[in-house]
């Protein structure tokens, strides 16, 4: 197995203090639970840094357990293979760009309920500002669809917390750099290569996004999950071209 890397090992350490400090309340003057999960955008209670704060928080010991292995199992080797800048930049991008794909489609969800009250009678205005006082009509639940209700008020209330869009972002380069190495899922007892082993969960996650079915089960950012996966193989993309760019010669 991979011996792990100086960064990724940091980034374990840092993400385990402060689950710890989070979990046990260790500093009571600076509420950390509050403040660092990534918000709906609309929602007064967010702030810019949670878009990187957000993923170095996590819900519970299992949370951060799966990610953290999964950290060390896939990002070792990148890390071993690029360096440590190129790995950090590579880490935080994907998870700051799992938070803006998540907060886009928060913000679609929203946006279509908003949309489905207004063309009832109710201004925008008025609803953002009932909402902005953490409260809601309970008119609104017998007016509209319960899925779009319940998409508009997820979208709108629900934080998330997580280092899973930038473990996401690592899965897709990890698929990229070693697409033949074996790996198995949990509930298939029988080793499946990256390149396809890595799309199957990027899958799932699409389709119990998109479907509201969770494979995984509950309270999960999918689209934070499919962003940090885009992320990341768009970046290997744009890296793979580049060089190919540098190092290509023409015949004459």
């Amino acid at each position: 197995m991979e011996r792990i890397t100086q960064t990724v090992k940091h980034l374990i350490i840092i993400n385990a203090i402060l689950f710890v400090v989070v979990q046990y309340n260790l500093i009571p003057s600076l509420n950390l639970k509050e403040i660092t999960p990534i918000y709906f955008f609309e929602n007064p209670q967010f702030n810019w840094w949670q878009v990187i704060s957000h993923m170095f928080m996590h819900g519970d010991w299992a949370h951060l357990f799966f990610n953290m292995y999964a950290l060390w199992a896939f990002g070792s080797p990148l890390e071993h293979i690029w360096g440590r800048n190129k790995f950090l930049f590579f880490y935080l991008s994907c998870g700051i760009g799992a938070a803006l794909i998540h907060s886009g489609v928060n913000y679609y969800y929203f946006q279509q309920g908003l949309q489905a009250l207004e063309e009832t009678g109710f201004s925008a205005e008025m609803v953002k500002s009932v909402l902005a006082e953490g409260k809601y009509n309970t008119a609104w639940e017998q007016i509209i669809s319960k899925s779009t209700f319940d998409d508009m008020m997820s979208a709108y209330f629900t934080p998330a917390v997580g280092a899973s869009g930038a473990i996401y972002g690592i899965l897709a380069a990890f698929a990229m750099m070693f697409p033949d190495a074996k790996l198995m899922l949990f509930f298939i007892p029988y080793p499946i290569k990256a390149k396809y082993f890595i799309p199957i969960i990027v899958g799932l996650d699409l389709f119990s996004g998109v479907t509201g079915f969770s494979v995984f089960g509950g309270n999960i950012a999918h689209f934070a999950h499919v962003g940090g996966a885009l992320m990341g193989f768009l970046m290997m993309w744009y890296w793979r071209k580049k060089s190919f760019d540098q190092n290509r010669w023409d015949r004459r």
